[in-house]
C-alpha cells in the first residue's frame, strides 16, 4: 500500500520551474522597457536643454534688438511695434516651453509619441529662428530709413539757413525802404504844413475883421449863424458869399500844391447840445452832417475838386464850450475847415 502511494507521487509533474522561467522573462521585458524609457527620457532632456540654450540665445538677441531699436528716434513707433511683436513671440515660446515641460511629466505612452513631440519642437525652433531673421531684416530696413531721414533733415537745415539769410537781407532792405519812406512822408508833411500856413494866411486876409470867424488850433471856425438859419441846412445868401471867397482861396491852393502831395479839406458840422427832432432832421447828427454836405456841394459848384473835400457830422458830441448857456450854445454851433492829409 505504501509502495503504491510512493509511485503515484513520483509520476505527478512539477510546475515550479516553468513559473520561474516565465517570471524571469517578464522581469527582463520590464527591465528592457524601463531601459528604453530612461534612454528616451535622457535624449528628451538633452533636447530640452538644447532648446533652453536656443531660447537663451534668442532672448539675448531680442535684448540686443531692443537696445538698437531704442536708439532709433525718428521711427520709434515702428520700433516699438517690432519690440512688442518680438515680446509676444517670446511669450508664446515660453508658454510652449511650459506646455512641453507639462507634457514631459506625462511621458510613458510610447517612443512614437516622443519622436512626434521632438519633431514638433524642431519645427517650432526653426520657425523661431526665421522670426529672428525677419526681425534683423526689419532692423536693417529701419536703419536705412533713419539714414535717409537724417539726410532729409540735413537738407532741410541747409534750406532753412539759406532762407534765414535771405530773410535777413530782406529785413535790411525793408528797414532801408522804411527809413526812406519816413523821410519822404516827413518831407510831405512839412510841405503840407507850409501850404496850410499859406492857406490860413490867405483866409485871414479874406475874413479879416469878422468876429464870427475864428482860428482854433489848425482849423478855421465859422459860427453856424453866419451860414445857416436856425434849424436849417440850406446856406443863406450871406453865407454863400463867404463860401465863395473860401472857394477862391481853395482853388488857388489847388494850383500851388504839387499833385503828389495827398491833401483834403475836411468840413466838420457841429451843433449845440439842445436836441432837435423834425421830419427832415431826426437828430443833431443829421443836421450837422447835412450842413457840412451843403458847404461841400457849394464849394464843388464854385469849382473845387470833389476829391479834395470831406464832409463829416459830429452833432453835439464835440463841443468847444461845455457850459450850459446861450453863449456856449452859440460857440458850439459851428462849421470847421481843416486842411489835412488824405
Amino acid at each position: 500500500m505504501a509502495l503504491v502511494r510512493g509511485r503515484s507521487s513520483a509520476e505527478r509533474p512539477s510546475y515550479w520551474p516553468g513559473y520561474v522561467d516565465a517570471l524571469s522573462s517578464l522581469l527582463l521585458v520590464i527591465i528592457f522597457l524601463l531601459s528604453l524609457f530612461m534612454i528616451a527620457q535622457f535624449f528628451l532632456n538633452q533636447e530640452i536643454l538644447g532648446r533652453d540654450t536656443a531660447l537663451s540665445r534668442l532672448n539675448a538677441q531680442i535684448a540686443e534688438l531692443t537696445e538698437l531699436l531704442q536708439l532709433e528716434r525718428a521711427n520709434s513707433e515702428e520700433l516699438e511695434l517690432s519690440i512688442s511683436s518680438l515680446s509676444a513671440t517670446l511669450s508664446g515660446v515660453e508658454a510652449e516651453r511650459d506646455s512641453l515641460q507639462d507634457q514631459l511629466a506625462g511621458l510613458g505612452d510610447g517612443i512614437a509619441d516622443y519622436d512626434s513631440t521632438i519633431a514638433g519642437l524642431e519645427t517650432e525652433l526653426s520657425e523661431e529662428r526665421e522670426l529672428s531673421s525677419e526681425a534683423q531684416a526689419q532692423v536693417a530696413l529701419l536703419n536705412q530709413q533713419l539714414a535717409a531721414l537724417r539726410q532729409q533733415i540735413g537738407a532741410l537745415e541747409a534750406a532753412l539757413e539759406a532762407s534765414e539769410l535771405r530773410d535777413t537781407e530782406s529785413r535790411t532792405q525793408i528797414a532801408d525802404l522804411g527809413r526812406r519812406l519816413n523821410l519822404a512822408l516827413a518831407q510831405r508833411v512839412q510841405d503840407l504844413s507850409r501850404y496850410r500856413s499859406d492857406f490860413f494866411g490867405r483866409l485871414r486876409e479874406i475874413l479879416e475883421g469878422r468876429s464870427d470867424v475864428q482860428v482854433v488850433g489848425d482849423r478855421f471856425v465859422f459860427q453856424s449863424e453866419v451860414l445857416f438859419d436856425a434849424g436849417q441846412a440850406q446856406i443863406s445868401t450871406e453865407g454863400q458869399s463867404q463860401i465863395s471867397a473860401l472857394a477862391d482861396a481853395i482853388l488857388e491852393l489847388e494850383t500851388e500844391i504839387p499833385a503828389d502831395i495827398p491833401w483834403v479839406l475836411r468840413i466838420d458840422g457841429h451843433t449845440d447840445r439842445r436836441p432837435i427832432s423834425t421830419p427832415q432832421f431826426p437828430s443833431n447828427w443829421e443836421l450837422s452832417a447835412a450842413r457840412a454836405i451843403s458847404v461841400a456841394k457849394l464849394l464843388v459848384e464854385q469849382g473845387v475838386s470833389p476829391n479834395r473835400l470831406v464832409a463829416a457830422g459830429f452833432g453835439e458830441y464835440a463841443p468847444l464850450d461845455p457850459a450850459d448857456n446861450d453863449e456856449a450854445y452859440r460857440r458850439n454851433r459851428r462849421i470847421e475847415f481843416k486842411l489835412t492829409e488824405a
